[in-house]
């Protein structure tokens, strides 16, 4: 069963007072001990470790108010708790891209998995689509970012990716997503508290993406000219120099998804269970989501095979 149903409560608002004020965000940067950073990179640094890798943006540590009293039933957002990011860290600029995602499949040999669930009158798996036939009626483009991978396959290229360049990659956890994401904003969106003007920040569901389909969500009421996903960097960053960590497609993460969330950990770690996870916390929104579920403290959940559509990947790289 899919799990992103996306769809706008009609007339959710910002809250009370106190759900507004617990949600708030702040970034603190930390002195590391000795007063040395780990690393030479400045904060906001961009590098990539080999042609046609990803570009990394180095990340500051800091602490932030993690999670929201915002939420949907049975899809709680808390409760909120402080975490600390106590190591530098470098994220992903863009969302892993098609062309990236492909010359990882020609020289790993990995078999992603398919087919992919794609919308066509009703969400269905659909014999010969995948990552590259994501169910939009043409090819994807090379900048686009990837989708239809599941968090297998999205675990198998960042360990490719470690491989190749000798360097840590993998999937950011959860706490280390949303840090990225909030980007040292106190506010619902990082842009501020409101979804006015969000069709020129982010690619979400909207008018163009109503036209196209017969999905039957709630659109945003705006167009942001993308039915379907959009080549990375189409809109304007973050305050961290992040693009598209809001929509275009949702990001997998390395943490099992368990609500509310537990006391710890409050490291920046991921969570995990002994055992089976039973799902993979996705972050980000993506074309197919409407505005509340692009917050960065919004977070999904799914199967480890699923592989969907709207589904992709940001790798982050520790920094030694």
């Amino acid at each position: 069963m899919i799990n992103h149903p996306d769809f706008q409560r009609r007339g959710e608002g910002l809250g009370s007072l106190r759900r507004g004020l617990a949600a708030l965000f702040i970034a603190v940067p930390l002195v590391l001990a000795g007063g040395c950073q780990t690393t030479q990179r400045a904060p906001g640094t961009e590098f990539t470790d080999c042609e046609n890798c990803p570009v990394m943006v180095v990340v500051a540590p800091g602490r932030f108010m993690m999670g929201s009293d915002e939420g949907e039933e049975g899809r709680p957002n808390g409760p909120v708790h402080e975490v600390t990011i106590g190591y530098p860290l470098a994220v992903g600029k863009f969302e892993v891209t098609v062309a990236q995602f492909r010359q990882f499949v020609e020289e790993s040999g990995h078999r992603p998995g398919e087919p992919c669930t794609v919308f066509t009158d009703k969400w269905e798996a659909v014999p010969g689509t995948g990552w590259h036939n994501p169910g939009f009626g043409r090819a994807p483009l090379d900048d686009e970012p990837v989708g239809c991978i599941s968090w297998l396959d999205a675990k198998a290229y960042a360990a490719w990716l470690a491989r190749k360049t000798g360097q840590p990659y993998r999937l950011p956890t959860e706490a280390e997503w949303e840090y990225a994401a909030r980007a040292g904003t106190t506010t619902r969106y990082y842009w501020g508290d409101s979804d006015e003007g969000i069709c020129q920040r982010v690619n979400l569901f909207e008018q163009s993406g109503r036209k196209a389909s017969a999905l039957s969500y709630i659109p945003a009421e705006c167009d942001d000219g993308y039915p379907f996903a959009a080549p990375v960097g189409s809109f304007p960053p973050n305050p961290f120099g992040l693009h598209d960590i809001t929509g275009n497609v949702w990001e997998w993460t390395e943490d099992c998804y368990v609500v509310p969330y537990p006391e710890g950990p409050a490291d920046g770690s991921s969570y995990q269970v002994d055992g089976p996870c039973e799902r993979r916390s996705v972050r980000g929104g993506s074309w197919i989501t409407s505005p509340p579920r692009q917050r960065p403290a919004w977070r999904g959940r799914d199967p480890e095979p699923l592989v969907f559509s709207p589904f992709g990947l940001r790798v982050v790289r520790d920094l030694q």
